[in-house]
């Protein structure tokens, strides 16, 4: 077993892993897909929300003024590491990313174990170019803007207490013009393009043709 570097750990996987990245836009459906996928053929669900920066030296109030829809506001270098480790069949500890204060837990991380499939997923998963070398299929959820936002203000509002109208503006004000000047473009470096208003069980089942007909399902097995 070799030393821990940048969070990463030995041993290795007996065969390098097959790694999908699955991007779209907030509230395109690219989260419920890769759990789906994850949960089907036995992988790991890699979100990259978990690799914000850690603003813990910044006063709350300008914590709050960052825009999180912006791909710099991501550690690029260690997310980087980390996807390539798990590439190669290596564990990881992950950080821990506290989206009530905008900061990473102090002194804890995830254990992640490698396995035979990696679905890396996130508004920028198709964004940064150190991570599309490790993908072997890439995945873009094209979803129109207006059911976005539905997805969005249905999941805000139930699920973390937001009210409509903050929801709408910051729709607004940060994640519809990022969707458009990041997000978006990121498709051209997408394998396979899927609606994201279809069913869910026919999403999954584009992926696992696409994945059949690269050969891809039986290298991991």
């Amino acid at each position: 077993m070799s030393t821990d570097v940048q969070g990463v750990k030995e041993p290795r996987l007996p065969f390098p892993p097959v790694v999908i990245g699955i991007a779209g836009c907030s509230g395109s459906g690219k989260t419920t897909l890769a759990a789906e996928l994850a949960r089907t053929l036995g992988g790991i669900h890699f979100h990259l929300d978990n690799y914000y920066l850690n603003l813990s030296h910044l006063p709350f109030e300008e914590r709050l003024q960052k825009n999180f829809d912006d791909p710099a506001l991501i550690e690029v270098g260690l997310l980087a590491t980390h996807v390539a480790a798990l590439a190669r069949g290596l564990a990881i500890n992950r950080p821990i990313y506290d989206f009530s204060s905008y900061t990473r837990v102090v002194g804890r991380t995830v254990r992640v174990e490698p396995a035979p499939f990696l679905i890396v997923e996130g508004l920028f998963t198709l964004y940064y170019g150190v991570l599309l070398r490790h993908y072997h299929l890439g995945v873009y959820i094209d979803t129109p803007d207006h059911i976005c936002f539905q997805r969005r203000l249905k999941r805000d509002v139930e699920q973390r207490g937001r009210t409509p109208e903050s929801v709408l503006r910051q729709y607004h004000a940060t994640v519809r013009p990022a969707g458009i000047l990041y997000v978006r473009p990121s498709a051209i470096h997408a394998d396979l393009t899927v609606d994201g208003t279809g069913a869910l069980d026919w999403k999954v089942e584009r992926v696992m043709t696409e994945l059949r007909m690269r050969g891809l399902l039986a290298t991991a097995g």
